[in-house]
């Protein structure tokens, strides 16, 4: 089976200072040896790109709103204004029908959340990695925020695996 990494919001406003989320460090180390297995196998790579409002640390052309990885060539950027990276963009015109998604990124509870239901409701085969997200502390601690978003996904259907479990295989375009 294919498989497409979705890297959904890895960008510098929440993994580098001033303001990154509590677990950037362990997240930015689990996300990266991902993208370099995803890369090694050929995989499909997206990068999707939060694009803020006025006043948001993310608008576009702002430092906080570029990407932490290197785009290669034949990896994709998606820019997207909703949480879920499928609407109003071309997310669905690039990952195969059939294709397995894994899922990475920031804002666990909502980016994340709503990107993989989305791609679990276009019948993909959707795994989140554990470890490999993230978001910040609210009314409760992001560390309980993230493990609340597994649950209640994985409950939808999207499998949960810890990052070694991942394995990679390429897309091959028909």
């Amino acid at each position: 089976m294919n498989t497409v990494l979705l890297l959904v919001d890895v960008q510098r406003t929440m993994l580098l200072p001033p303001t990154p989320v509590p677990s950037a460090g362990v997240v930015s180390f689990a996300i990266e040896d991902l993208l370099r297995r995803a890369r090694e196998a050929g995989a499909l790579v997206v990068h999707i790109r939060n694009c803020g409002t006025d006043g948001d640390p993310d608008v576009p052309g702002t430092p906080g709103w570029e990407l932490v990885h290197e785009v290669l060539p034949g990896e994709h950027v998606i820019d997207k204004h909703a949480p879920d990276a499928f609407a109003g963009t071309e997310l669905g015109a690039l990952v195969p029908q059939g294709a397995a998604v894994v899922v990475a990124g920031m804002q666990s509870e909502f980016c994340v959340g709503a990107t993989a239901l989305a791609a679990l409701h276009r019948g993909h085969h959707v795994t989140l990695v554990r470890g490999a997200h993230a978001t910040y502390d609210g009314e409760l601690p992001a560390s309980v925020i993230s493990r609340q978003v597994e649950e209640g996904l994985r409950e939808a259907g999207v499998s949960v695996l810890d990052r070694r479990a991942v394995a990679f295989a390429q897309v091959v375009n028909s």
